[in-house]
């Protein structure tokens, strides 16, 4: 009887031994191929330039090729998708934008949810502005708001959803109380056009896509919505120096299947975080006009899941509706 019941044992935890081997084999040889990059965006936007910067010097320090694959489209939910339903090995990641934290809570039917996803870091940010053109009677945040007091204002941003859009709103809607429309576009490049054009009253949208701009002088900022003003431009003050204290950015995530093995994570995001030191990298990040995050995999995980929760809080605080 007690031969049968050993027997029996070792046959359930056999197989399991093996596996949990045969993992942390897998680990320690890893990577062995390759390694994709699905970028969730078109090519030559934020998280494309950002992909190719930190992948470029991880093909140096893992010694494996680092594989661009570009699937744009739904908001960065089409490569998202693609993404969790990879093989959890290591081999296939995602990399894609503070969009992933929005659409938890503004997609209706994306197919897949955060938790099918496991954060590797959090690498790159740039925190959401707002501005006015140089011929505006608002030379602030604050002279803005007293103008939207006394008659309705609009606003341009990079489309309905966006980072920019909602945080404003936020700001505008709930936190200031004055009237102010949303006129998006399809993009950054638009959406100052429509300012410069006199088309708008205000700007939305991350530093990144505004940034030369700004330096010129040919749109003014009046609002970063940083936690400190930011080194490349700081005559802008934050809304919490206007009394408004929010603060939100898109930034640029690297994922990888939920199911993926916890050592291959920790290596990946020991890599990132040592690519990101490199003073060339945090250059050519600055020229983005992008700041750089390190952090362990508990601390991008925590930054994730709290990103999460403001959008959400957001977006049903200025009743925009799943789409």
């Amino acid at each position: 009887m007690f031969r049968s019941l050993r027997n029996r044992t070792v046959r359930i935890i056999a197989p399991i031994i093996i596996t949990l081997c045969a993992a942390s084999a897998g680990a320690q040889d890893y990577p062995s191929r390759p390694i994709t990059f699905i970028v969730a965006f078109a090519p030559g936007g934020f998280a494309d330039s950002v992909a190719r910067l930190i992948g470029s010097k991880l093909n140096e320090r893992l010694g494996q090729s680092i594989i661009i694959e570009n699937r744009a489209g739904g908001g960065g939910n089409i490569g998202a998708a693609a993404a969790t339903k990879a093989t959890p090995d290591g081999y296939t990641l995602l990399v894609t934008t503070t969009g992933l934290a929005i659409n938890e809570t503004l997609s209706k039917s994306k197919g897949f949810a955060v938790d099918d996803l496991a954060v590797v870091a959090i690498s790159a940010w740039a925190p959401e502005t707002l501005s006015v053109n140089p011929s505006s009677p608002a030379k602030s945040l604050a002279e803005l708001l007293q103008i939207a007091k006394t008659k309705p204002i609009n606003y341009a941003s990079p489309g309905v959803g966006t980072s920019g859009h909602i945080a404003n709103a936020y700001l505008f809607q709930e936190l200031a109380k004055v009237e102010a429309v949303n006129v998006p576009f399809q993009g950054g490049a638009l959406a100052v056009n429509a300012l410069l054009g006199g088309h708008v009253d205000a700007l939305a949208g991350a530093v990144t896509g505004y940034a030369g701009q700004l330096k010129a002088g040919s749109i003014r900022g009046i609002g970063v919505a940083s936690e400190r003003r930011l080194a490349q431009l700081p005559d802008i003050p934050t809304y919490t120096e206007s009394g408004f204290p929010i603060v939100a950015s898109t930034w640029v995530g690297i994922f990888a299947p939920a199911r993926t093995d916890a050592a291959i994570l920790q290596k990946l995001n020991l890599a990132v975080n040592d690519v990101l030191r490199e003073s060339s990298t945090q250059s050519q990040l600055a020229a983005l006009q992008t700041e750089f995050r390190i952090g362990d995999r508990a601390d991008a995980a925590d930054y994730f899941r709290r990103d999460v929760a403001q959008w959400k809080t957001m977006i049903t605080r200025i009743g925009l509706m799943p789409q």
